[in-house]
């Protein structure tokens, strides 16, 4: 199966890039600019493509003619996407239009990583039923693109996911576990809010149910996430508490206490049976989670 990665730079490019070649895929990296991928890796190959340039999406998937698209890529910034509206449409919305109609030249399946942030808050974890209703101009952003892939007639996946944590190769991406332990390290006091809700994703588990899907090339909408539901004030302290560090560095706050650009959904949270039983889905635990990582900063 040849496989084509959007976005190959992130968090999850990267672990899909790693996971896919584990497994004899035929895999063709993009990104926008140079391969920051390890030059050790093999298996792969890196082209440089900018999916809001609709001639060069064309070009390189007529080339390349994968089975399988995923798309990574987009602007995840929530507070730069609430100033900078254009620039995440294009790259949200615009950008998924362009893959969708090449894949229909193509007869490609697209698998495009959406968001808990397409829902409100008002309640959680949530199940892939539940009805959208975005609080900020990313969440529209996101939902707008679900929305395109609804509305064709090409084979689709949408795989939502939530708060998603790892390690880069190049430590080029920062997360909450990373930010509290950097910051107990260096005995810096921290403000962590308790009163939104998350089932927090690791990018290997991330990565995996994205393989998963393509695998069987199972259409629909996929939750896939972690399984414990936390606050980030929770996931603060069980940081503390693995890397051994003063958890009295933490202080517990909430949202109204800071100010942010954009609005963000208090409890969210995936339910992900549906994952479990249609495609054997199983993710570690946030504990285990911290553990992968702990390997991988060694």
């Amino acid at each position: 199966m040849k496989i084509l990665i959007t976005g190959s730079n992130g968090l999850l490019g990267q672990k899909l890039v790693e996971l896919l070649t584990k497994h004899k895929k035929e895999v063709i990296a993009t990104a926008r600019g140079n391969n920051r991928l390890p030059e050790s890796w093999a298996g792969y190959e890196f082209v440089s493509l900018d999916i809001t340039n609709q001639l060069q999406v064309e070009s390189v998937l007529t080339k390349y003619e994968p089975e399988v698209v995923i798309n990574t890529a987009a602007m995840t910034n929530v507070d730069e996407c609430e100033k900078e509206q254009k620039a995440c449409y294009t790259l949200n919305v615009e950008a998924v239009s362009h893959l969708i109609s090449s894949c229909k030249k193509i007869n490609a399946h697209l698998i495009h990583l959406s968001t808990d942030f397409i829902f409100d808050g008002s309640h959680g974890p949530l199940t892939e039923e539940e009805k959208p209703n975005p609080v900020s101009f990313y969440g529209e952003s996101k939902l707008k693109s679900e929305q395109l892939l609804e509305q064709s007639t090409i084979n689709w996946s949408i795989v939502r996911t939530v708060l998603v944590y790892g390690v880069a190769h190049d430590m080029s991406r920062s997360n909450i576990i990373l930010w509290v332990k950097n910051s107990l390290e260096n005995h810096t006091e921290i403000q962590v809010v308790n009163d939104q809700w998350r089932t927090p994703t690791l990018a290997e588990d991330l990565a995996m149910g994205c393989y998963l899907v393509a695998k069987k090339k199972a259409k629909g909408v996929f939750n896939i996430s972690g399984k414990d539901m936390l606050t980030p004030y929770d996931m603060a302290l069980a940081t503390a508490d693995f890397f051994d560090l003063d958890k009295s560095l933490i202080k517990e706050t909430d949202g109204s206490k800071f100010t942010q650009t954009a609005k963000r959904p208090p409890k969210t949270g995936f339910i992900i049976d549906k994952a479990k039983s249609e495609l054997g889905y199983q993710p570690h635990t946030f504990l285990e989670g911290l553990q992968v990582l702990k390997g991988q900063l060694k």
